[in-house]
């Protein structure tokens, strides 16, 4: 097992079933299948995970599940962030008792902090828990940004280890990897942006297409570790077309369809999540089958 949160990390579904209660024996087998596939760390409860519709309780059983399912196997980074900083840190004190390896933590959303509001929201949340905390940065659905200097400020506290950068944006992608210490992870929120943000020094991934293929988003990202990008290139054009149709609407639509259609979980959702329009349930279809993934007629747990 890795001792850190780098490589391949799986931000994991949360599985419900038709009448809308967490499908706890799909969390399991969902969770055995990443480790069975090579999954370096698994990520429960983020947005993938349609955190913002989960109950504390509910986080801390899905949490829960996950830990005791992966038995020692794979690290766990369990979500915990929201934009009241008491809750957050209450939040994390529950999730402690799971025995979870690490918190990762979005950045405020709706209230819109200052970079100094930023810094202190998470130097608050690092002296109140043990555990390493890796921040979560996606401005397009929090309204805010972690800056470099910031990021270099937060790098600062001991038990802040690393970033999930989703901006989307490669130049501050770049400019993280060379404002932080060489241990700091800097890993990257989109699929597509992967492979090039190693190029310059990320560490990794926390990955929605993980959730689909698991094994070949592995093969890609161990490439690119050993420094094999013409592998790891060709594994990036092979996932590309599935990492594009994840985001044919909001995630976690499509990924959650998706699966369902390969048998492994039942099509789910929380409002205000819906199920996807039929033009796109078409184009996520046709890549499943371009890709040579299973796809059943009907969904099924």
């Amino acid at each position: 097992m890795r001792l850190s949160f780098t490589g391949v990390g799986t931000a994991l579904i949360t599985p419900f079933t038709k009448k809308g209660a967490v499908d706890e024996q799909a969390v399991r087998k969902l969770a055995a299948r990443q480790i069975e596939a090579g999954v370096h760390f698994l990520v429960p409860c983020g947005t993938t995970g349609e955190a913002p519709t989960l109950s504390n309780e509910e986080r801390r059983r899905i949490v829960e599940l996950v830990v005791n399912e992966v038995e020692g196997r794979a690290m766990v980074l369990a979500g915990a962030g929201g934009y009241d900083t008491r809750e957050v840190i209450r939040s994390i004190a529950e999730l402690e008792k799971t025995g979870v390896h690490g918190i990762l933590s979005v950045t405020p959303y709706y209230n819109k902090p200052t970079q100094e509001g930023l810094f202190q929201h998470f130097r608050a949340i690092a002296e109140r828990t043990r555990l390493p905390i890796v921040l979560y940065n996606v401005p397009g659905r929090t309204g805010c940004n972690i800056e470099p200097a910031t990021l270099a400020r937060l790098a600062g506290i001991s038990n802040i280890v690393g970033i999930k950068e989703a901006s989307g944006n490669m130049t501050q992608m770049a400019e993280y990897c060379t404002v932080v210490p060489p241990e700091f992870i800097v890993l990257s929120g989109d699929d597509a942006l992967a492979l090039p943000l190693m190029s310059v020094g990320g560490k990794g991934i926390i990955s929605v297409i993980a959730n689909e293929a698991p094994a070949e988003l592995v093969q890609m990202v161990e490439a690119a570790e050993r420094g094999d990008f013409t592998t790891a290139r060709r594994w990036h054009h092979k996932l590309f077309a599935l990492m594009q149709v994840n985001f044919v609407e909001s995630n976690p639509i499509p990924v959650k369809y998706a699966m369902a259609r390969m048998g492994l979980c039942e099509e789910s959702y929380r409002l205000p999540m819906v199920p996807p329009k039929r033009a796109s349930q078409e184009k996520i279809l046709a890549v499943l089958k371009e890709f040579g993934m299973p796809v059943a007629t009907e969904t099924r747990a």
